[in-house]
């Protein structure tokens, strides 16, 4: 195992970050043999103080660590001072959650995603890594010298150009996929939240799928959808990439392509780890509202489940959910491990999605009402067929944006339709 140590220069009205940035950390296979946390401001040379700046260098030859991790976003020129001094490779809370990525990274669309932050951060550091490590070799620094730097900055440009042309085509590939979804009538439904939230664990609980689920932040990078009853209603189920505090807008415009199946969705539910102090869950809310905010998505109707409660006795559950009501307005509780409470929280997903509409068919039992019936049982909720002389009457459920296309087949049918109020409000 590799062995950092992580750091935070932080203000004294900022909060300790100390406790996420081990645990991104020992996602990303370190193990963490030693902290610092300095509260001043900024040093432009060190980020920290010099004099902790020589005392992390003796801690790193003390603990013989391999890497020094920095909660803060470093210059270019304040990484490049502190392994000078340090002699170990320095990077900051970006590089660490591309190391997370690269390592999760299992489809060739999140692998190029991943690609493509990193050049967009390398980008404008580009002119100053070349300066600094052909002036003197450090950690983290070496292999550049050979590069003139227009010409490095240009070979950076060059990939961007390249890779942003390989994910639209995948994206291309994904408008196909999304269209062939919506043809079939389905509610669309995503699982969004922070980071080991447990999505994953409650898309294995409503899918029955197979998927990877772990302790580790970050586990699913890439979108995983599937067809699920949802009390009696096919829906479509989406799980998607964690979102965590500070995000790199690099990677959020990088994994746009993944988070846009969000956008699309009829509903939203936002994972909560219940088990959280009340502090956290206020601020990891937070967080995923304006993340689904900067995707475009805060528009959408948004279930929170509350995820975790076998964590929380009865006592702590209603003392939390009363403190944050006033951040809340639709909640369910549930675990997803124990399977608890999931018939609750599907008939509180139908209460949110769009109202479906009943509708009464008349249909001549001949031609091609067969074929009909069942492209219906796969596509609505078929309550009733019952059989009158020459007609057969169909009594269903469905949702608005498939009422147009029963209204064409029934037409070329020379049949009758009739439609009644919305189901559910």
């Amino acid at each position: 195992m590799k062995k950092a140590i992580i750091v935070q220069r932080r203000l004294e009205d900022e909060p300790s970050n100390l406790e996420e940035l081990r645990a991104l950390a020992e996602s990303a296979g370190y193990t963490v043999v030693g902290s610092i946390l300095q509260v001043r401001g900024p040093d432009p040379k060190y980020q920290i103080g010099r004099g902790k700046t020589r005392g992390l260098a003796e801690l790193v030859r003390e603990k013989t660590a391999d890497k020094v991790i920095f909660d803060n976003n470093l210059r270019t020129t304040q990484a490049y001072n502190l392994a000078k001094i340090a002699g170990v490779e320095i990077i900051d809370r970006f590089k660490l959650i591309l190391e997370i990525f690269s390592e999760r990274a299992s489809t060739a669309e999140s692998k190029l995603q991943i690609d493509l932050a990193n050049l967009h951060y390398m980008l404008p550091r580009a002119r100053e890594a070349v300066r600094l490590a052909r002036s003197e070799e450090q950690p983290g620094f070496q292999g550049l010298g050979q590069y003139q730097v227009d010409v490095y900055h240009r070979m950076i440009k060059r990939q961007i150009y390249q890779i942003k042309r390989k994910l639209a085509k995948i994206s291309q590939k994904r408008n196909v996929h999304r269209d062939r979804r919506l043809d079939l009538g389905y509610s669309l439904i995503s699982l969004a939240g922070y980071t080991n939230a447990g999505k994953s664990t409650l898309f294995k609980a409503l899918t029955e799928e197979d998927v990877p689920i772990d302790q580790k932040l970050f586990t699913t990078l890439s979108t995983t959808t599937r067809a699920v009853d949802v009390d009696g209603r096919m829906c479509l189920l989406t799980d998607t990439v964690g979102f965590i505090d500070r995000l790199p807008l690099t990677l959020v415009s990088s994994f746009l392509s993944t988070l846009a199946e969000t956008i699309f969705s009829d509903l939203i539910l936002l994972v909560v780890d219940l088990s959280d102090p009340v502090d956290k869950i206020r601020s990891k809310i937070d967080c995923c509202m304006a993340t689904l905010e900067e995707i475009g998505a805060n528009h959408i109707p948004t279930l929170i489940v509350f995820n975790k409660r076998d964590l929380v006795s009865p006592d702590e559950l209603k003392e939390k959910t009363s403190i944050l009501r006033p951040l809340i307005h639709d909640y369910i509780t549930v675990s997803a491990l124990k399977r608890e409470n999931l018939d609750g929280m599907e008939k509180a997903i139908v209460n949110h999605l769009s109202s479906y509409f009943d509708l009464q068919l008349t249909l001549p039992a001949a031609g091609g009402v067969p074929s009909f019936l069942s492209w219906l049982y796969d596509r609505t909720k078929v309550l009733e067929v019952v059989a009158e002389g020459n007609n057969m009457n169909v009594h269903l459920e469905a949702p608005p944006r498939f009422v147009g296309k029963i209204q064409g087949h029934v037409a070329r049918l020379n049949g009758q339709i009739r439609i009644n109020d919305y189901v559910w409000a």
